[in-house]
């Protein structure tokens, strides 16, 4: 079975059981345009999925049609073969994470994780049970008998995490649950969400507009624009072959240099750069194009020391950032526009700074060519 994504690949789901979710061709209009604009992907069972993309792009506003806090317009969301956009949110068996943890101030830990599931009829003995288990799952257990304004921030984020995983849900859906967190605590619970996601087999839709957060957690990626997908992949696929210079420009960072295709080459206002091989095959001659320039891909020495190799460009450094494990180097080139070049630490051309001419070079085979826009 396959199910064709917005501007993507097909996603194909297991032949013997299907995938877990499926969306198809989902739309909601608010009255100043589609806020979602025929939104399809599936899912297979354990499979972590990032929604990524800008403000009002449509992220939070597809996953809130999952959970059923909003209707589509149009289209279908099918979990386990089961449609639920005639469902209300309780009964979908959906778990959900926000930003605001929605702690009850007035009950412990362990009755917070417990509320969910006498609230589906459990006894409170085995509720309790159950959500003592949950909080272990989450390492919290030494805390189960505090209150929410006794726990930190991450504490609390672990409490709601269980919450959400303990009457173990088909599936759980997470709106940037780690926006409050400080750098430190972000990584580290983007690291023991993966984990608990893996160790429980959820099938996991997350939004976020934190690229670096995508790249950690996901096994695909949505990118949105504009409430569509832009492209829908693993993050090797939309880092290394971004469809569009609009996921080129928001999966990390880059240079892009635009231009026409003419005969093999990237011609430029001022100058013609070399192609990888192929190019002229992928698209007519004429062809407005991107060429993306990741920062790890552009090396960087004194003047004059590099010659023609792949392609290379003299110019002056503007400013250079140190990164503890890498330096960043900003150049004007002489062709009129700043290209960017990380080098690891160890790999640092001592003694080059602001002002210094130098030569920047990349390998045409190693960079990505996309349309441009």
């Amino acid at each position: 079975m396959q199910i064709k994504t917005a501007g993507s690949r097909p996603v194909t789901g297991p032949a013997n059981d299907g995938p877990t979710l499926i969306v198809d061709a989902v739309s909601k209009d608010f009255g100043a345009g589609n806020a979602v604009d025929g939104v399809s992907f599936a899912l297979e069972k354990g499979q972590f999925l990032t929604m990524l993309g800008p403000s009002g792009s449509g992220k939070s506003t597809t996953l809130n049609m999952i959970a059923g806090f909003l209707e589509p317009d149009s289209g279908s969301i099918r979990l386990r073969g089961r449609e639920l956009t005639s469902l209300s949110p309780e009964k979908r068996n959906i778990g959900m994470v926000f930003q605001n943890y929605s702690l009850f101030p007035h009950m412990t830990a362990v009755r917070n994780v417990a509320f969910p599931l006498e609230v589906r009829g459990m006894t409170k003995k085995t509720a309790l049970a159950k959500a003592h288990e949950a909080l272990e799952l989450v390492e919290l257990s030494p805390r189960a008998t505090s209150y929410p304004r006794q726990l930190s921030g991450g504490q609390q984020q672990r409490v709601a995490l269980a919450r959400a995983i303990v009457f173990q849900p088909e599936l759980l859906l997470m709106d940037e649950p780690l926006g409050a967190l400080d750098k430190r605590l972000r990584e580290s619970m983007q690291i023991e969400i993966k984990r608990i996601s893996k160790e429980i087999g959820a099938t996991v839709v997350f939004v976020t507009h934190d690229q670096e957060e995508a790249l950690t957690m996901s096994d695909q990626i949505a990118i949105y624009n504009n409430g569509r997908i832009e492209q829908f992949g693993t993050s090797q696929d939309l880092y290394e072959r971004p469809a569009s210079v609009f996921v080129a420009d928001f999966m990390g960072e880059s240079t892009i240099l635009r231009g026409v295709l003419e005969h093999g080459m990237l011609r430029t206002d001022t100058l013609a750069l070399m192609l990888p091989a192929g190019t002229a095959a992928r698209f007519r001659e004429g062809s407005s194009l991107g060429m993306i320039l990741r920062p790890e891909q552009v090396s960087i020495s004194p003047a004059h020391t590099q010659g023609q190799r792949g392609s290379c460009l003299s110019g002056t450094i503007k400013d250079v950032i140190y990164l503890g494990t890498s330096y960043r180097y900003y150049v004007d080139t002489d062709a009129g526009f700043e290209v960017e070049s990380r080098v690891p630490r160890q790999h640092e051309h001592s003694g080059l700074g602001p002002g210094d001419r130098v030569d920047v070079a990349w390998s045409p085979e190693h960079v990505a060519v996309v349309p441009s826009e």
